[in-house]
């Protein structure tokens, strides 16, 4: 077995190497002058098992078009089969038509990743599960709920109250708030184009609670700190925000800082840019210890849904 990272989120390759035991997969990966992404694998791939670990995002374009070409230089140096390890997968928002002659980017990226040569996809809370679908080859989607729930069960008090920002997320929110013993709310949100959303409505119970925001990621923020000056307005006496993907593009960090959030739990599926690791309300969870154990049963053939129980 081999890891292989891409430039994408180094710290954590490392991380799941350690936790496996092995070094990282040597190889380089630059651009030209002209901005060709360049890799050349620096070890003897044939008849190994390699693993691709790269988070598609910002700049999004650049690292996806890294991860497919370390695919096919594995690919070409014979490897026995290869697994692209995507703890974000980017373009998963665009996973169906909304308006007409819009594209399903989401279904795009992956014949790319198919037809790189990858022989299996794992990857941590899909922003839908359907993209599983998008595959014609095994995909694992794993879940940082196990990660993000032992935090919470420590760190938040009684009283609780588990919101889904969005009708979307109801069934990861009301699958937290079951194992929490917690309340659920909803909140009723309207978009009227894309990164701009607006709070307007609140179903269920949160005046005097503590509430927790939970999502699968927070982009520009928007969404978030709407949430949360409904929940301030209906009563919510504290403010807690989880998220799995921390991709904070734009003006997130600013209206963060500038909201009712006490504190705002993500994962390092993303690195943090580095404004985002001067505030204070951030506290980022390693899934290193998570991805490192999926790899390690793929590699045995064990079974990954056991993890989740």
């Amino acid at each position: 077995m081999r890891v292989f990272g891409g430039t994408s989120n180094l710290s954590l390759t490392e991380e799941v190497c350690a936790y496996l035991g092995i070094p990282p997969g040597k190889m380089i990966a630059k651009t030209f002058s002209d901005g060709e992404t360049q890799v050349e694998i620096h070890e003897n791939a044939r008849g190994r098992d390699a693993f691709v670990l790269q988070s598609t995002c910002t700049p999004v374009n650049d690292n996806l078009m890294q991860l497919l070409i370390i695919i096919d230089a594995l690919k070409r140096a014979s490897a026995k089969r290869i697994t692209a390890v995507i703890p974000y997968y980017g373009y998963g928002r665009q996973d169906r038509k909304v308006k007409p002659r819009v594209p399903i980017s989401a279904k795009l990226v992956a014949d790319l990743i198919t037809v790189a040569g990858a022989n299996r996809v794992v990857s941590v809370d899909l922003h839908a599960g359907q993209i599983q679908g998008y595959f014609n080859i095994p995909v694992d989607n794993i879940f940082a709920a196990p990660v993000l729930l032992k935090y919470m069960r420590f760190h938040f008090q009684d009283n609780l109250v588990i919101v889904s920002p969005d009708a979307g997320g109801v069934e990861r929110a009301r699958a937290f708030a079951k194992r929490l013993d917690a309340s659920l709310a909803i909140i009723d949100k309207r978009r009227e184009e894309p990164n701009i959303s607006e709070a307007m409505n609140i179903i269920g119970e949160v005046e005097g609670k503590n509430t927790v925001i939970l999502d699968d990621m927070v982009d520009t923020g928007g969404t978030l700190t709407e949430a949360a000056r409904a929940l301030i307005d209906r009563g919510s006496s504290s403010i807690y925000a989880c998220c799995t993907h921390p991709v904070l593009s734009g003006p997130a960090i600013e209206r963060i800082e500038a909201s009712p959030i006490e504190k705002l739990v993500v994962t390092n599926t993303i690195p943090l840019r580095e404004d985002a690791k001067k505030c204070d309300k951030i506290e980022v969870l390693s899934v290193a210890d998570l991805l490192g154990e999926t790899i390690k049963r793929i590699y045995s053939s064990d079974s990954v849904s056991t993890l989740f129980v």
